[in-house]
This record gives C-alpha cells, sequence and structure tokens, in this order.
C-alpha cells in the first residue's frame, strides 16, 4: 500500500475523529507494543483479539487462506464497516489485518508492528526494531520495541508509589523477571541463583530492591529468588494490588533486567537510567544482537555484580513511530 499524506479532505482531522482497531495475538507484550503506539498518536483503539480456529491456527500467515474466516465462533468479530486504521502485531493477526486494508480498497490504513512475515507491499508502514532483518521503502527501524512509557505517566506512578516503597534503602534497585523462551531458561535454579547475586549487591552497596515477575516467570523462580532476599532490604510484587512497573521504573536509580525480554530492557530505556543485563542460561539469538547494540549506545552492561552509574539520552521510538504514523493518516504532527 503507498504512504500517503495530509490533503484537502483531511487536513483538520483529528486523532480522536478516527475509528482505530489493534488486532493482536492476546500476548501482553504486543499488545502493549500497540496500545503504546496508538496513545502516542492520540487514537482511541478498540482491541480485537485474534483467535484462530484450525486449520488456520497451524499455518504460517503467509499461507492464510480468507484470513477473517479463521475467527473462532465468539471471538471477535472482524466485519465492515471498516475502521480508518488497523494496528496490528503478532503472527495470528497479519494477515486479517493486511486483508481489511484489501477490502476497503485502501481506506484503512494498515500498521503492523514487528516483521508480519507477509509481502510488506500490503502494509502502509512496518515498524521493526534494529535486530530484526526486515528493510524497505515502508519500513522504519527502531532502537528497541515500542512501548507506553512517558514522562507523564512516570511522574504520576512515582506520586502514587513512593509511599509503597519509601522504607527501602537507597539507592533503589528495580528488578525485572522475565521468563524461560525459545532462547533462555529461567527456572527454580536459576531465580535462587538471581536471588543470591541480588543479595549480595543489596549487602555490598546497601540497595533497596523492588522486584517485579512478569507473566512469563515460573512461580518456582519467584519463590526460591523471594527466600534468598533480605525482606528488610527489598520488596517482592506478589501479583495482587495495582502492578507496580510504572512506579518502579519512576523510582529507581538503576534497572536490572533479565536476558530473555527485549521489551522489559526497552521500557526501561525509556527512563535514561543504568540498565543491568542479568544473564540467564541460553543463547541470545536477536536478543543478543539487541544487547549489543543497547551497549554500543551506551544504555545498558552486563550485571557484575556491582552499581556502576552511567547517563544516556532516554529512547523515544515510540514517539518518532508515532510521527509517521500521523502523516500516513492525515494528522498534523504533535
Amino acid at each position: 500500500m503507498p504512504e500517503t499524506g495530509n490533503n484537502e479532505h483531511n487536513i483538520t482531522r483529528t486523532a480522536g475523529d478516527l475509528v482505530a482497531w489493534i488486532l493482536n495475538d492476546g500476548k501482553i507484550g504486543t499488545l502493549n507494543q500497540c496500545l503504546g503506539l496508538a496513545e502516542a498518536i492520540g487514537l482511541n483503539p478498540v482491541i480485537k483479539i485474534i483467535e484462530p480456529r484450525l486449520p488456520w491456527r497451524r499455518l504460517p500467515s503467509s499461507w492464510w487462506f480468507k484470513p477473517l474466516a479463521a475467527q473462532k465462533p465468539g471471538a471477535a468479530a472482524l466485519t465492515p464497516p471498516w475502521p480508518d486504521v488497523v494496528i496490528c502485531c503478532g503472527r495470528a493477526a497479519a494477515a486479517p489485518s493486511a486483508e481489511i486494508g484489501r477490502l476497503s480498497q485502501g481506506r484503512t490504513k494498515v500498521i503492523a508492528v514487528q516483521d508480519p512475515r507477509l509481502d510488506p507491499a500490503r502494509f502502509d508502514l512496518i515498524i521493526v526494531a534494529i535486530h530484526d532483518t526486515l528493510r524497505g521503502p515502508n519500513v522504519i527501524v527502531t532502537e528497541g520495541a515500542l512501548n507506553r512509557m512517558t514522562p507523564t505517566k512516570f511522574a504520576q506512578a512515582a506520586s502514587q508509589f513512593a509511599p509503597v516503597f519509601a522504607d527501602l534503602p537507597r539507592p533503589l534497585v528495580a528488578v525485572l523477571l522475565g521468563g524461560t523462551n525459545a532462547h533462555y531458561r529461567l527456572d527454580q535454579a536459576g531465580g535462587a541463583e538471581i536471588g543470591q547475586r541480588l543479595r549480595a549487591l543489596s549487602t555490598q552497596t546497601g540497595a533497596g530492591l523492588v522486584v517485579t515477575p512478569s507473566r512469563r516467570t515460573d512461580p518456582a523462580a519467584v519463590a526460591a529468588l523471594s527466600a534468598s532476599l533480605d525482606p528488610a532490604r527489598s520488596w517482592v510484587w506478589n501479583g495482587e494490588g495495582e502492578n507496580p512497573y510504572f512506579g518502579m521504573l519512576a523510582l529507581a536509580d538503576h534497572v536490572l533486567v533479565t536476558a530473555d525480554s527485549v521489551s522489559m530492557a526497552s521500557e526501561a530505556a525509556a527512563t535514561g537510567k543504568p540498565i543491568h543485563i542479568l544473564d540467564l542460561p541460553g543463547s541470545g539469538g536477536k536478543f543478543g544482537k539487541f544487547h549489543e547494540r543497547m551497549r554500543e549506545l551506551g544504555i545498558a552492561r552486563p550485571f557484575e555484580g556491582g552499581l556502576p552509574s552511567w547517563s544516556y539520552q532516554p529512547l523515544n521510538d515510540t514517539a518518532r513511530a508515532a510521527d509517521r504514523v500521523r502523516a500516513i493518516l492525515g494528522l498534523p504532527l504533535l
């Protein structure tokens, strides 16, 4: 699809005038990338989770025939009237999104976050991180993953969670835990090892620790890690109450992130604070390329037991991508 800009008909449109859909495979990491982009544009999107049935569920995106028929009965409807814009991320969302663009005869602008594994010409814009290989005239490349982090959200979260963390010693270290994936492993033994390293860090530096697991974190790993920590110097989120994630990033002096997650490291990089990467058993693959790039940019370093400090310009990939999409939609730049 060709990229289009402002014209006489839409020059006075605002983002609030537009109907926007997010098509997603239901994974929180990819959904947050779509939401971050939509929020930066100023859209109020309707989220539609793609739940493919057989045989589509087992087919690569490029083999999906009649992709709008792939939805399970009772799943989100993919029917006209078509929206002004679709933002998609996740393997299952790519083919339905491209098909909506085709059926709308190009009126619906289709934005893919991450490589859709389809002909790039079927999309108005594709946004990929630098460790992905896709390139082309309608492809923009970011340093990290898109996210929902903004100075305003950090300020609000800092005010909300400051009392929660007030009794912990300083410097304050936020620890973001991922989990086992195709490249890395974080099991009970790994959790215990990280916990011992964190306890040693707190003892040597006097630091306080605030720890949050992700949905992928093995509960056994969290339990083993927690058992290793000094409760007077640490706080581990148990999943109850409001998620402290934004508050942790806003209030921390340093951030430790397990090596399995591009998203969490990218979100931490929006703070401008030192990011220390906790290595895990396994091989890096695209994650290794990402972390190498973060080192080159002066954003992240391997965690080596201490808390050296450094500074860098916070990543602002989401705002840059949003400007490109606003141009495609005929919206004024912010």
